[in-house]
This record gives C-alpha cells, sequence and structure tokens, in this order.
C-alpha cells in the first residue's frame, strides 16, 4: 500500500496544499513566543534600573547575532534543506525563553537574548520555503499569509503576556518556551521538504557577495533597512514612553500591542491578495510607507489613550500593506539556488537597524523623549524616497 509521502511526491501539488498551512501554522506558533517578549523585556529591564539606552542595548544584542546568523542559516537551508535549519532554530528559540524566564540580572537578560538571536532566522527560512513552492502569480497572497503570521504571533503572544504576566514577569517566557519546544516537537513529525530541496548539495556554489549584484535587491534591502528602523523606534522605546507619559504597565502596554497586531492580521490575512491585483505591489510598498511616515511623528503629540490611539492604528495599517509587498518583490529576484542567500540578506538589512535602531531610540529618549518617534518618521520617508526614485530611474519593476 503506497505510503502518504508515496501519494505526495505522485502529486506535489497536494503535498505543497498540506504543507503551507504546516509552514504557517509553525511560524505562528514561533512568533507567539516571539511577541510574547515584545511587552515584558522592557519591564524586566526597568525592574534591574536599565536607563533607555540600556534598554536599547538589551534589544540590539539579539538583532546583532540575528544579523550575523540569518545569511549563514540561509546559505545552510540553501544546501541541506528547509525543514532541517528550521527544525535546529525552534529548539534553540525554545531554549532561549527558558533562560529569559530564569534571568535575575540585567547580564542574564542579555545572555539570554544573544542565544535567541543565534537562532533567530526562522522567518528568512520560511519565506525561502514559500518561494520555492508558490508560483510567482501567487506569491504576493502567500507573502501576505506570513505577514499575517506575524500579525496573529503579535496578537496572540502580547495577548497571552498581558494576561501571564499578573502571575510573575518570567512565567510568559516561560510559557513562550514550553509553546516553542511544543512547536518543534510536533515540526518534527509534520513539516515536509520543499521538492527541489531532495539532493541539492551542490546548489549553493555562489558566494553571498553576488547577491549585491542584483541593484534591485540593493534598493529593497535598503528600503527594507529604513523601514525596520523606523519600526524599531517604536518597537524599542514605546514601554518606556507609556511608563512616562501614562504611567502604563507591562498589561496596559501589551494590551495596546495587542490592538496594533489585530489590525495588521485582519489586512494581512483578508484582503492583501486583492489589494495587490488591484493597486500593485509597488502602490502598497509607496503607500504603507506613507502612512507610517505621517503617524509616527504625531505620535508623541497625543495627550491621551484616545488619541494616542489614532497614529498607531495608521502605523499598524501602513506596516500592513507594506511589509509583504516588500518581501514578495525582493524574493521574485532571487534565483531558485540562492534564495534561501537573498532572503538571508534581505532578513540581515532588517537585523542591521534592530542593531542601530534600539540604541538609537534609547540614546534619544534619554537626550528627549519624543525624539525617537521623529526619527521613525524621518527613516520611513526616506525608504519611501528611494522606492519611489527607483521608478522614477528607469530601472524595471520587480513585480
Amino acid at each position: 500500500m503506497p505510503s502518504l509521502q508515496d501519494g505526495d511526491q505522485a502529486d506535489p501539488r497536494n503535498r505543497h496544499a498540506r504543507s503551507l498551512p504546516i509552514l504557517f501554522g509553525v511560524v505562528i506558533i514561533d512568533l507567539i513566543g516571539f511577541g510574547i517578549v515584545i511587552p515584558i523585556l522592557p519591564f524586566y529591564a526597568d525592574e534591574f534600573g536599565a536607563s533607555g539606552l540600556a534598554l536599547g542595548a538589551l534589544l540590539a544584542i539579539h538583532a546583532a547575532l540575528q544579523f550575523l546568523f540569518a545569511p549563514l542559516w540561509g546559505r545552510l537551508s540553501d544546501r541541506i534543506g528547509r525543514r532541517p535549519v528550521m527544525l535546529v532554530t525552534m529548539a534553540g528559540t525554545a531554549l532561549a525563553l527558558l533562560w529569559l524566564g530564569l534571568a535575575d540580572s540585567l547580564v542574564g537578560l542579555a545572555l539570554a537574548r544573544a542565544f535567541s538571536g543565534i537562532f533567530a532566522a526562522n522567518i528568512s527560512v520560511a519565506t525561502a520555503y514559500v518561494t520555492d513552492v508558490t508560483e510567482e502569480s501567487e506569491r504576493t497572497r502567500y507573502m501576505g499569509m506570513i505577514g499575517a503570521s506575524f500579525g496573529v504571533g503579535f496578537l496572540l503572544g502580547p495577548a497571552l503576556a498581558g494576561w501571564l504576566v499578573g502571575y510573575g514577569l518570567g512565567v510568559p517566557a516561560f510559557v513562550g518556551a514550553g509553546l516553542a519546544g511544543l512547536n518543534c516537537l510536533v515540526a518534527v513529525f509534520i513539516l515536509r521538504e520543499p521538492e527541489r530541496h531532495q539532493s541539492t548539495a551542490e546548489k549553493s556554489a555562489l558566494p553571498v557577495g553576488t547577491v549585491f549584484e542584483d541593484p534591485w535587491v540593493v534598493r529593497l534591502c535598503s528600503v527594507n533597512f529604513l523601514f525596520t528602523l523606523g519600526v524599531t523606534q517604536l518597537e524599542s522605546i514605546f514601554a518606556y514612553w507609556m511608563i512616562g507619559r501614562f504611567n502604563y504597565d507591562a498589561r496596559g502596554v501589551a494590551w495596546i500591542l495587542v490592538a496594533m497586531a489585530l489590525v495588521m492580521a485582519l489586512i494581512q490575512g483578508g484582503g492583501m491578495r486583492s489589494l495587490a491585483k488591484r493597486f500593485g505591489e509597488r502602490s502598497l510598498l509607496l503607500a504603507g510607507l506613507f502612512l507610517m511616515a505621517i503617524a509616527f511623528p504625531i505620535i508623541p503629540q497625543m495627550n491621551s489613550i484616545a488619541w494616542l490611539m489614532i497614529p498607531l492604528m495608521i502605523s499598524a495599517v501602513g506596516r500592513a500593506i507594506a511589509q509583504p509587498p516588500l518581501m514578495s518583490m525582493v524574493s521574485m529576484r532571487a534565483d531558485e539556488n540562492a534564495r534561501g542567500r537573498v532572503m538571508g540578506v534581505f532578513q540581515s538589512s532588517a537585523s542591521l537597524a534592530r542593531v542601530i535602531g534600539p540604541i538609537a531610540a534609547g540614546a534619544l529618549y534619554d537626550f528627549r523623549a519624543p525624539t525617537p518617534f521623529y526619527l521613525a518618521g524621518a527613516s520611513i520617508a526616506v525608504g519611501g524616497w528611494i522606492a519611489f526614485r527607483a521608478r522614477m530611474s528607469g530601472s524595471p519593476d520587480p513585480t
């Protein structure tokens, strides 16, 4: 009797149809663990007396290791396959969350975040996986689902953190570690390798430097850097801002993040395909960057939570419609034999911004609290200008 795997090999489209929902489930659970950390880490740091700059450095440690290791994981996934790399990074994420929950000093927090950064490559590898098994005409739709996975993870993660933090700051991290460990165990049995990676040890001969020979990849990585630099200004210092301005606790901050993530998940999960067909990927990218550039500088001007939610929601809409097209555009510029490396370098451009961004945000916050939000708006605006000028200069549209 033929096995299920035999049937899958007979009809690869059926295998892919089953693999993608499984992949998105894996990514969602992984991002829930990441999302749990976002609202509690600043309060951890505050409990140990960290300044804004110290908090920024704590966040930057994770990003610095991610920046160094993401291309290596991406290249390894080109050589040995997406599945084994994802399994290793998921296991590492579980251990890092456990370490975070046990941390009892700033040094302990820093070491836990460094360890998590080493294994934070799941999204670039998952993106390469999606690109492996989808047609170009469907790519934006599935990149939107990756974006929706971000939204769901960042929705449920902070929601869990807001619920669990009352039992102790370490409890959400322990729950995240358990979820990540269970996620890895389930993936061992149900996550399949994309078909093209059978016997592909020789497919990774091109050096990473050749990624930068395509000017469109360079432009899109630059936009991704500036986009992420802007986003990190809000992510890094928002909790401290809410403590100082509105005397909020971890639970209150968590629920605001939940509201923003819900907006992103609804847009990316339900409307990206129709939006991309109607307006085109480049137009969506420009519109999203414009909304974010407008919203970020307005945030520190708001004197009540009700008014504050307006620019926060506008920025969430902008992020929701900008991120999937950006990911899709760069993925379609990559040859399949180097796609893991291209997506690794693309993620590294974001990781570099996550190294610089939190340190800048912390230092600027210590100097004058609203300043990080102005930097956010400026960096997003420059990214939008690069994306706009790329088309105006006559470069071919990668979509």
